[in-house]
């Protein structure tokens, strides 16, 4: 008898994608539905149109799921599923060669739900970091969005990205040091300094999951 919807719930992510790989027709669904709004939110904060995300998203999601049998298990599966993510994404800027754009934060998709990971209620902020993810390089966007704004660890990102944790750190700080005079500029309407770009640049205070389960910001 073919395994319950209740009954995938409560395997782990491994185990799905192995079932998902042995033929149960249920079990990637169960999967992209425990991982979707996360993989929506790198997306997203990635390419910044909402459509442009989904389509990702969708390209991703295709590509995993052909490409399950693959997986060799030495990672976690979610860094796996955020790994294809993030390279839809790059294959979607490359082929559009131009910078994201910046939506309005009332645009909605089929991903796009509210959550917790979207939920910035400062409007002007997310546009202006928006605006300002859009004016950095690919790498350096990609690690910032990961680190600063999803509140993956500086390991977590350097298996997502294939990289080492160095490589990491300076294009986060890069990318800090690029962003930092405009987001304090609009935080406390202070005029810009000009930019560093130390190892030890303070992270983008943009707040993440974590924090907002604990009730504060990023630091």
């Amino acid at each position: 008898m073919p395994p319950q919807r209740a009954d995938l719930t409560l395997l782990d992510d491994r185990a799905l994608l192995a079932r998902h790989v042995d033929g149960e027709g249920d079990a990637f669904g169960e999967l992209f539905r425990r991982h979707r709004d996360r993989l929506w939110a790198v997306a997203l904060r990635t390419l910044g149109d909402p459509e442009d995300a989904a389509d990702a998203l969708q390209d991703a999601m295709i590509s995993a799921y052909r490409a399950a049998g693959s997986f060799r298990g030495d990672s976690a599966v979610t860094t796996w599923l955020h790994r294809v993510v993030v390279n839809a994404c790059l294959d979607r800027m490359r082929r559009r060669g131009s910078r994201p754009t910046v939506p309005l934060p009332e645009v909605e998709t089929e991903y796009a739900r509210p959550t917790v990971t979207d939920d910035i209620t400062n409007t002007d902020l997310r546009l202006a970091l928006q605006s300002a993810l859009a004016t950095l390089p690919e790498e350096q966007r990609v690690a910032l969005v990961l680190v600063d704004v999803e509140g993956y660890s500086v390991d977590e990102t350097a298996r997502t990205l294939g990289v080492a944790p160095g490589t990491v750190k300076s294009r986060c700080a890069r990318a800090r040091a690029k962003l930092l005079p405009l987001l304090r500029d609009l935080r406390e309407g202070n005029p810009s300094p000009s930019p560093g770009n130390q190892e030890d640049s303070p992270r983008v205070k943009v707040p993440t999951r974590q924090d907002r389960r604990e009730g504060g910001t990023a630091g």
